[in-house]
């Protein structure tokens, strides 16, 4: 028990770490949990709430996660190129107010092992870094931020540079948060890439993998540094709604 306390960051007040495990260790010595994955998970989230609808997330995209779009009423998010998936391009032509059952195996099930904290679950990407930081900064409470990665073939953890960027773009901005090291490496990515984060974006793997596959479009709405004013926060109905901040 000791040695697994080691790697909580339970000194500090603002806190960095990566997927499946961060989200279950660091949750639960945490007030609020902000959720990570740029390309393209909560870029979609943000895109979603943006045009007044609800992000279901589900961890699997399977005959379960029909079944629960048609129990929250909810449009099921399909296959890239389809007009509800995970695109943050194709989603800003959805029609206002739309609910969708978004299944991620980064983002979504991060958003569910987070939820089990108890935590303030709120969804950030690089759209909307500096009004999720405006948000924590209200609270004044304590926060971890997880940065969901990628996967590689055999299910393991894949870091994401793009996810660490931008948790580092809100931790930034955390003035009055004492930052574990962890996050101030965190910061120290995103200074080290913000005079160039589109260039950043696209030539990184998970950014080349969306370009090569003709997916440019969402790479660039994923890029839109502060383009967003709105706060994903997760309601006791297991769904992302906005908290504009004006």
């Amino acid at each position: 028990m000791i040695y697994a306390n080691l790697f909580k960051q339970a000194e500090y007040s603002a806190r960095f770490e990566w997927g499946y495990e961060g989200a279950r260790q660091l949750g639960l010595g945490s007030s609020i949990i902000v959720i990570i994955d740029v390309l393209s998970f909560s870029t979609c989230v943000d895109v979603v709430v943006g045009r007044g609808g609800s992000v279901f997330p589900y961890r699997f995209k399977d005959e379960t996660a029909r079944l629960y779009a048609e129990q929250k009423g909810a449009l099921l998010a399909g296959r890239r190129g389809e007009r509800i998936s995970l695109s943050p391009a194709a989603l800003q032509s959805i029609p206002v107010n739309s609910r969708i059952v978004l299944p991620s195996p980064n983002g979504s099930t991060c958003t569910v092992l987070a939820k089990e904290s108890k935590a303030t679950v709120i969804a950030a990407c690089l759209r909307n870094a500096s009004a999720v930081a405006d948000y924590i900064r209200e609270r004044k409470e304590t926060v971890t931020l997880i940065a969901c990665g990628e996967r590689w073939p055999n299910g393991a953890l894949r870091p994401a540079i793009e996810d660490i960027i931008a948790a580092g773009a809100i931790l930034s901005e955390l003035n009055e948060h004492t930052l574990s090291p962890e996050a101030q490496m965190a910061v120290a990515a995103y200074t080290s890439a913000k005079r160039e984060l589109a260039w950043f974006l696209e030539q990184s793997g998970s950014g080349q993998e969306l370009i090569r596959s003709g997916y440019l479009e969402d790479v660039q709405v994923a890029g839109q540094f502060n383009g967003s004013q709105h706060v994903p926060v997760l309601n006791d109905a297991g769904a992302y709604e906005t908290m504009r901040l004006e």
